[in-house]
């Protein structure tokens, strides 16, 4: 297997994720920046232009971040990221879910149309007229979130999971791109510093 890799926060939750699992699996870097993902080398792995994209053993390829967490979670089940059980994945699956659409989808876009515009303006349709809505509408689901989170140790209960992964990592990216962790929501603010201090966080 191959990892096409790059900067951003579902590259850093793929590798965190094989971090977690103690895999090794070598990568190759994909420049953003310059372009290199919508060239047409990469569009063939890729037809969306995106990365991470996972090249298999067999020479195909992998994309979107859940496939790629799904299918190395089949391949290597321990431990355990999204579940052992019919009920564990589906929990984990309910929350991943909830966290891409509310939280990571209106965070990124907020970014594309405003500080992130000038990169992203000729790679996808951009509303920088949208862009405060969409923030406000992240910063209301990680208060949302910052709720459910009481008395829990992870998204997931007790279980280290792929939801944490991804709230973590968008998390992080929020704060590089001017949309921080409203300090008034502690119980998120001390679950974050939990998973900083996994090892995995610096993959």
């Amino acid at each position: 297997m191959k990892l096409y890799d790059s900067i951003g926060p579902n590259p850093r939750l793929v590798r965190m994720f094989i971090a977690e699992k103690g895999l090794t699996i070598p990568t190759q870097a994909v420049d953003i920046r310059a372009g290199e993902n919508r060239k047409p080398e990469h569009v063939a792995r890729n037809p969306h232009g995106q990365t991470p994209t996972l090249e298999l053993d067999d020479g195909s390829f992998l994309s979107e971040i859940t496939a790629i967490c799904e299918y190395l979670e089949e391949k290597h089940p321990a431990p355990p990221l999204i579940g052992s059980t019919a009920e564990e994945r589906a929990e984990c699956r309910m929350w991943t879910r909830r966290i891409d659409l509310t939280i990571c989808e209106p965070l990124a876009n907020g970014f594309r149309f405003s500080e992130g515009l000038k990169m992203f303006q000729n790679r996808v349709l951009c509303f920088p007229e949208a862009a405060p809505g969409l923030k406000k509408i992240a910063a209301d689901r990680l208060q949302w979130m910052n709720t459910q989170m009481q008395g829990k140790e992870f998204v997931c209960g007790s279980r280290f999971t792929l939801a944490d992964l991804l709230l973590y990592g968008w998390i992080d990216f929020g704060a590089q791109v001017g949309q921080p962790l409203d300090p008034a929501n502690t119980v998120l603010a001390d679950w974050h510093k939990r998973i900083a201090a996994r090892p995995s966080a610096k993959a």
